[in-house]
């Protein structure tokens, strides 16, 4: 099957949870024997073979809301994607992916979008409700089939009005990769550690998950909040720490490779994630996988997810998040190795790979 694979933001380009699916997915339909090619938006060169898969970058002409706007991934969709077998674009947010709906409109190629979490981290909540309402739904009734990480995620679409085929196919990670272990990342810091895992912007808050700590520390005064991520917030983060009095125990990792991550979660004894929308993130499913629990932001499609392994807080609860960390790290020994299975069972990476791939064979 040859598939063009069309994706703003590809890894090793980005970091991000999105990003690296996106890799991963193109590397192991490749070592299946697919033919895969996938087109982004970056710097870099333009033509580049890795890990079994074709990479074509076409450079920014400019941004809207953090949307870089490429005319190269149109020229491409209209000059070669008729050579493909499928289309699988990634993330309706992605003015790329936008216009492999507009395509769609064009060309015999079928297509397939994933979704990767319904609202943006960057725009304000009425935007995107508004976007959904509009271009993003028009984008998804544009697919040939969709693929959500949960059924909450398939009836939320339906909500908005969404009538293509969707597949739910979970979000899964390598739990062969992150498991519980003794190999701990040299900059973690020794006693209790909170973690929170994702670029520091407005809407992964947080700034949430800082306020919250400090209730951890009156509990438990050798604890260290450890942020690993860059973004906007980083600055205002490190002001606001000093104000609360805690900068001692604050510390700041900055863009970590993936390699690293396996040995950043074994060092944390709780990730804390407060975004006010996600998707299904790799990061909860990555630490429970390492036998760490979570604590993160109650969203009705993650929370049944989150507490197999951890406890979930309303959205900008700073005291709900006190509350909660402190009662994971009393019992996380537990919760941690019941995250761990609940991973393992139910959220095997090859099992994502398999799954997508067997619906873009049915569409093609």
């Amino acid at each position: 099957m040859r598939i063009l694979r069309v994706a703003q933001k590809a890894y090793p380009d980005v970091t991000g949870g999105g990003a690296y699916h996106v890799h991963a997915m193109s590397r192991d339909q490749a070592a299946m024997g697919h033919d895969v090619t996938l087109l982004t938006v970056g710097e870099g060169p333009r033509r580049e073979f890795r890990d079994g898969y074709e990479v074509l970058r076409y450079p920014s002409w400019g941004a809207v809301v953090g949307n870089d706007i490429a005319p190269g991934v149109a020229w491409h969709l209209v000059s070669h994607a008729d050579e493909f077998d499928v289309v699988h674009a990634h993330s309706h947010l992605y003015f790329s992916t936008n216009l492999a709906a507009a395509f769609r409109q064009l060309s015999e190629t079928p297509l397939a979008i994933t979704n990767h979490g319904l609202f943006s981290q960057n725009a304000p909540e009425e935007v995107f409700h508004w976007y959904l309402k509009t271009v993003g739904k028009w984008t998804f009734n544009s697919a040939d089939v969709l693929f959500c990480y949960t059924d909450p995620d398939r009836e939320r679409l339906r909500e908005y009005g969404v009538m293509t085929d969707v597949a739910v196919v979970p979000n899964g990670i390598d739990t062969e990769r992150f498991t519980p272990g003794d190999k701990i990342h040299h900059a973690m810091p020794d006693g209790t550690n909170v973690l929170f895992v994702g670029r520091l912007v407005e809407g992964k808050r947080p700034g949430d998950a800082l306020e919250g700590f400090v209730g951890v520390v009156e509990e438990h005064p050798d604890a260290s909040m450890v942020f690993a991520g860059e973004g906007a917030l980083r600055e205002e983060l490190r002001c606001r720490a000093e104000t609360l009095g805690i900068a001692e125990s604050v510390r700041f990792l900055g863009h970590l490779e993936y390699e690293e991550m396996p040995s950043v979660y074994r060092g944390a004894n709780v990730l804390v994630l407060p975004s006010r929308a996600e998707g299904l993130p790799r990061t909860v499913l990555e630490a429970m996988a390492s036998g760490v629990p979570v604590v993160s932001s109650h969203l009705d499609h993650t929370a049944p997810v989150v507490r197999q392994g951890g406890k979930t807080v309303p959205v900008g609860d700073v005291e709900g998040y006190a509350v909660a960390l402190n009662q994971v790290l009393s019992s996380q020994t537990q919760l941690g190795e019941q995250g761990r299975r609940a991973v393992v069972n139910g959220f095997r990476w090859e099992n994502t790979v398999a799954q997508t791939t067997a619906q873009l064979a049915e569409i093609r």
